[in-house]
């Protein structure tokens, strides 16, 4: 069944193209630094916006018109929503997708219900993935609507809460082993707290490190070696996250020995609510070897929540592609559109429009970042602002041949010191010519 026969496959028709259906810079089998476009980009439909998004808001409920809006019973509406999917996958040209357990099957009236149901969809969703080359990025189990989640999960201060957690894990690990997934990720959106005043906040971050081990553990067991993932966000739905920023995330899986087991999963909403750039969390995942996948949308620098708007603006993918480029590309992970449509923009043909946009943006950012860093105009720069430590009393420090004394010497021996200038301005009207 066709779910969106109004829209043909997406074509690339080039940037002279007026066409809202069209590709105007995304052209997948172009070969940008030797590589295809879209084995740079490795685009990923993320399920939860994409099909269960209604599009409401605060203050009103959702505007969305969906093609199985009609289909009243919840597991077939289950089973058209994934078909539709697929629908939207192929006619865009994007090879991958991912899914909350809870996104794709509805929950029963017992957790052996519920498993059943969800076993139930991901049977049709590999008969679909038999006759497609659509795959599975990453899966992840939903651990923060049901209102048994209200504490936390693996933070909860209910242990009766944290054993649920750790069976829906379980069985969301062999779920995305099942699916052919190369990724799964933890997002804590409940693991943190509102208060200090009623939060032990050593058990909790002990439990929840008790927790990523056990997840680690299982995987071993059933042979699943996809990428572990986490992905920061500093606050919304709780005051305080534990998984606040890269940094954060950094110095936790440091503590509990867990650094070769994980990486992260960053998104550009969540790096602007932690009081950073995008370009700074990836910057600081890549210089430490985390990073691993990311979540691609756009927020709003005027509202203080998580907008998780298209990414359309070309300028921010070009810095999260010349990080990506740096670290030798992004697989096994890929570019996951978390991301929805605005309000406004609630008929069915926006779902298409709305990816494309995002599409486009980053393929032109891409063509930019590749083209800055095949110039070396940026890393010249940097290279010459720091050779001090190349030779002297600079290298001496790199290489740890001093200490205070022996600068203290040197600092008394010399005469007025001389610096030069950062010249961000210059920087900045370079990344505008390569745009």
């Amino acid at each position: 069944m066709a779910y969106f026969s109004s829209v043909s496959k997406v074509a690339y028709e080039g940037p002279d193209s007026k066409n809202p259906l069209a590709f105007k810079f995304y052209n997948a089998d172009e070969k940008i630094g030797g590589k295809a476009m879209k084995d740079h980009l490795r685009f990923s439909l993320a399920y939860w916006h994409t099909m269960n998004g209604r599009m409401s808001d605060p203050f009103g409920v959702g505007t969305a018109v969906r093609p199985w809006d009609s289909v009243t019973d919840e597991m077939a509406q289950a089973k058209a929503r994934m078909e539709a999917l697929f629908e939207i996958a192929e006619k865009l040209g994007i090879d991958y997708f991912c899914f909350h357990d809870r996104d794709i099957a509805p929950e029963g009236d017992s957790l052996a219900a519920t498993n059943r149901q969800l076993d139930e969809i991901v049977a049709h969703t590999k008969q679909l993935m038999s006759n497609s080359p659509v795959k599975l990025l990453w899966g992840t189990a939903c651990l923060f609507v049901h209102p048994r989640f209200v504490h936390g999960a693996a933070t909860s201060c209910n242990a009766e809460v944290f054993a649920y957690a750790a069976a829906q894990v379980k069985k969301a690990l062999e779920v995305t082993k099942e699916l052919g997934g190369t990724n799964y990720v933890f997002w804590g959106g409940r693991e943190g707290y509102e208060t200090l005043l009623n939060t032990n906040l050593g058990l909790e971050l002990d439990n929840l490190g008790r927790f990523l081990k056990m997840a680690v553990d299982y995987a071993k067991e059933i042979g699943f070696g996809g990428q572990f993932l986490i992905e920061p966000k500093p606050m919304e739905p709780t005051k305080h996250q534990y998984d606040s920023d890269v940094a954060a995330c950094h110095a936790f899986l440091q503590k509990y020995k867990l650094t070769d087991s994980f990486k992260m999963n960053i998104e550009q909403n969540h790096a602007i609510l932690a009081g950073h750039t995008f370009a700074h969390e990836l910057r600081y995942a890549r210089e430490n070897d985390m990073l691993g996948s990311i979540d691609v949308n756009q927020g709003d620098y005027l509202l203080g929540w998580d907008t998780d708007q298209m990414p359309t603006s070309a300028a921010e993918a070009m810095l999260a592609m010349y990080e990506v480029l740096q670290n030798g590309g992004i697989s096994p992970g890929g570019l996951n559109f978390d991301a929805h449509l605005r309000r406004g923009s609630f008929e069915p043909e926006d779902l298409f429009i709305g990816h494309i946009a995002g599409m486009d943006a980053y393929a032109k950012g891409l063509r930019a970042a590749h083209a800055l860093l095949e110039s070396g105009e940026i890393e010249e720069f940097v290279k010459n602002r720091y050779r001090s430590y190349d030779s002297g009393i600079g290298k001496k420090i790199v290489d740890g041949a001093v200490g205070f004394r022996e600068l203290e010497e040197y600092a008394l021996a010399q005469r007025a010191i001389s610096n030069e200038s950062g010249r961000q301005e210059m920087l900045e009207g370079i990344l505008n010519r390569y745009l």
